[in-house]
This record gives C-alpha cells, sequence and structure tokens, in this order.
C-alpha cells in the first residue's frame, strides 16, 4: 500500500487508531497481544515510521506446523501462511513438515518423530487412539502443541484454533435448507474424511438442523470420499445416476472441485473454504455458498499462542468466526 497511515494500520490490525498510537509510541498500556498485531500489520502494509520496538533480542522460538500431505487447497493455503507470517515474526522459526494424512499409524509414528526437534507444534491431526498417543508423548516432553481445523480434545494441549464445527454443519443445514424450495426433495452429504472428528461435527450439526427445522429434506447419503479428488468426481457421477433427482449437496471437507466436475442440472451447492478454486466456483455457479475458516487467521493465533507459550507469556487465543461467503460477497483480496 503507497503511503499507509496509522489509520489503515488499525484497520487491517482490527484494533483502535489510539491502540496503534500507543504502540508505535512505545507506550507500555497496549497489551502484547495488540503490540504483536499491530506491528505485524504495519510490517505487512510497509509503513516507513515502522520502529520495531520487538527488536530487542527475545527468546529464539522454533516452531513445527504438521500438515497432511494432499492436494486439499485448505492445507496448501495454512502452508503457505506458515511461511509468508513466520517471516514477520522477530526470533521465530517456523516449519512445515508434511505428515501422512488418513493412516493413523503411519502419521502416530511421523509425529513422534518430531519430539525434540521444536518448542512447540500445530498438528491437524485425525482423531486416534495412536494419533492421540503420540501426541501425548510430545506434550510429556514438555513441548506445546495446538491442532488446527480439527481437534484432539480428549488431550490437555495449549488448545485448539478452528470452527465451531457443529455449528458450521448447522449452518450449511439451514443455507441449504432455506435456498431449496419448501417441498419434499433429495439431498446428500460428502466428508472430506471421516477420520476427522471436525467433519464428524460437521455431519452431526447438520443432521441436527435437518431432523429440527427441515424435515421435507431426505439425506439418501453420507460418502466419505477420502479427500480424493478423482474418488469424489466418481461417487458423485454414481450418486446422480441413482438419484438423478437429487436437489442439494453439503461437503464437510475437502474434494469440493471433484464434486463440482460431476454435477449437472441445478443443484444447489454448500461447501467449505474460500480457497482460489472454490472461489471459481461461485462465481460460475456450481457452487452457491462456502463456509470459511479463515486459514490466515487461524495460522496467526497458531504462531502467537505457541511462542508466547514457548517463553511463558500470557495469551488469549482468539477463534475464527464462521463466515458465510456468496458469490455476492467474494474477498477483494
Amino acid at each position: 500500500m503507497p503511503n499507509p497511515t496509522l489509520a489503515d494500520i488499525a484497520e487491517k490490525a482490527g484494533v483502535s487508531l489510539a491502540t496503534v498510537d500507543r504502540v508505535m509510541n512505545g507506550r507500555s498500556s497496549a497489551s502484547k497481544r495488540s503490540q504483536t498485531q499491530v506491528m505485524q500489520a504495519a510490517t505487512d502494509l510497509g509503513y516507513q515510521g515502522l520502529r520495531h520496538p520487538t527488536k530487542s533480542r527475545k527468546q529464539p522460538v522454533k516452531l513445527i506446523f504438521a500438515l497432511p500431505e494432499g492436494t486439499n487447497a485448505f492445507i496448501h493455503e495454512l502452508g503457505q501462511n506458515v511461511t509468508e507470517q513466520a517471516r514477520q515474526m522477530p526470533d521465530v522459526t517456523a516449519s512445515v513438515v508434511t505428515v501422512p494424512r488418513l493412516n493413523p499409524v503411519a502419521l502416530a509414528a511421523s509425529i513422534k518423530r518430531l519430539k525434540g526437534k521444536a518448542d512447540g507444534v500445530a498438528i491437524v491431526a485425525i482423531d486416534h487412539p495412536a494419533v492421540r498417543d503420540a501426541v501425548k508423548h510430545l506434550i510429556e516432553a514438555k513441548m506445546h502443541v495446538v491442532t488446527i481445523a480439527s481437534d484432539l480434545p480428549s488431550l490437555p494441549h495449549l488448545g485448539y484454533i478452528g470452527l465451531d464445527n457443529v455449528q458450521a454443519g448447522r449452518l450449511a443445514g439451514y443455507i441449504l435448507g432455506r435456498l431449496l424450495p419448501q417441498k419434499p426433495a433429495k439431498i446428500a452429504a460428502f466428508a472430506g474424511s471421516l477420520s476427522y472428528r471436525g467433519h464428524q461435527e460437521r455431519e452431526m450439526g447438520f443432521r441436527q438442523i435437518l431432523s429440527e427445522d427441515f424435515p421435507h429434506l431426505h439425506l439418501v447419503e453420507i460418502v466419505d470420499v477420502r479427500e480424493d479428488r478423482k474418488e469424489a468426481r466418481n461417487r458423485m457421477s454414481a450418486l446422480l445416476k441413482t438419484h438423478p433427482d437429487l436437489a442439494g449437496i453439503y461437503n464437510a471437507g475437502g474434494a469440493t472441485a471433484g464434486i463440482a466436475e460431476a454435477l449437472s442440472g441445478d443443484i444447489v451447492f454448500i461447501a467449505h473454504d474460500a480457497t482460489k478454486g472454490n472461489e471459481t466456483l461461485l462465481l460460475d455457479g456450481r457452487l452457491d455458498a462456502v463456509i470459511d475458516q479463515n486459514a490466515r487467521l487461524q495460522i496467526r493465533e497458531a504462531l502467537l499462542a505457541l511462542t508466547h507459550a514457548a517463553r511463558q507469556e500470557d495469551f488469549q487465543m482468539v477463534p475464527p468466526r464462521v463466515q458465510v461467503i456468496f458469490r455476492e460477497n467474494l474477498p477483494s483480496e
């Protein structure tokens, strides 16, 4: 941005102009969280008057983000944000390691190998006994752990950063029910993988709202496509042959592009994540709405939470809010 102002910084950081003034002038009344947000926003905007009060040497922190392999566009965005945002944080090193996707034993082995290699780890993990045991090993080794997108709630980890997935599933069902005619109709649901607790919770919320508010919608099938685009396309084609009168689809996980490739006719389609590919599908009308979980915010919260924990500083994580994006309110950047 050419010649950004303090007001521009305040807007990007989500704080008041007075807070920006306090941070820029080194007044201690601004919280550590506000200081971090303001300095990051100022750096991102290229503010020339930046003073960098954080440049005094702090304890170096090493972080690892364990993200599942594959072509999931949202996971790819998470990885990009790790690289971009960590670059703006003094004395913080963050790397991305690729781990097995849906094989719990292989995933657990990969997680155990991270022991002692960093101060903190962020994990997108499936909820399986072997995986829980592996993460427990990291915690017992005094490593700080946060989960992203899908939680492991039984473990005493630092916290979960992601949507309320039951709420997200209910919201998807509500949108689908309101967009469809108020008469009996067939619908189907896809899960990227029910190995992820987050996808299970989305399905649960989806079923709840259908039962409560839209009993005339008949859920004919729930399809687990294991986050595979080709599998999603093939299963969607088969579903349409069995139910040519299908009226609506909810995809709770990845592989949205594969489902869209097989779509025909006027079918209401609700999915997750405002990735570049999904934005294209919104624009050409094959996708009606996406429920976004803000990859940038999730990585920012994970970086800050793990860094503050490593330095034994207090920090309050802010969960992302559920946001619905239609064609008409697509983000401009």
